[in-house]
């Protein structure tokens, strides 16, 4: 990967304000894939950077899902993983730590995951603040930076 970033750098990136448009629901682009469902959602954030909001969810165990914060830098035209909240549908091993454990957990990018040649967000911890797929994405919004329109009646992805 030619773009590194420091753990600096995805600390400012997740701070960054991301306002999600009043009409966000018109703009999630729909894919259908092979056993699960996912959605999307570009957002530029207050300094300029392009984000992208992915959110999948298995067709068969509703603990196999994944919530996604990806940034897209300026030299590249794909996204690079900040963030991602996954299921309790999988073991996830950390290779430095050698931490190995089957929870739901949230995957975060580091520098020395990079450094090692490794994908950016290899790094994960298990988690108790979420455990089902609505609560990981309103973990997610409410950990990175998002600011949603006020509508105490809506949430962020329906029936997704």
């Amino acid at each position: 990967m030619s773009t590194m970033l420091s753990d600096q750098d995805v600390a400012l990136l997740l701070r960054e304000r991301k306002v999600i448009p009043t009409d966000y629901r018109k703009k999630i682009q729909v894919h259908p894939k092979r056993g699960h469902k996912e959605r999307e959602l570009d957002v530029k954030g207050s300094d300029g950077n392009d984000f992208r909001l992915i959110v999948r969810q298995s067709l068969f165990n509703p603990l196999d899902f994944s919530i996604i914060l990806g940034y897209r830098p300026a030299n590249l035209n794909q996204f690079l993983r900040l963030r991602r909240y996954n299921g309790k549908s999988h073991e996830h091993t950390n290779p430095i730590e050698g931490d190995l454990f089957y929870d739901f957990h949230i995957h975060q990018a580091t520098e020395r995951y990079q450094e090692l040649g490794a994908r950016e967000d290899t790094y994960a911890e298990p988690t108790e603040r979420f455990s089902d797929f609505n609560q990981a994405v309103s973990c997610m919004i409410n950990e990175c930076g998002f600011e949603t329109p006020f509508n105490p009646q809506t949430s962020l992805f329906e029936e997704v």
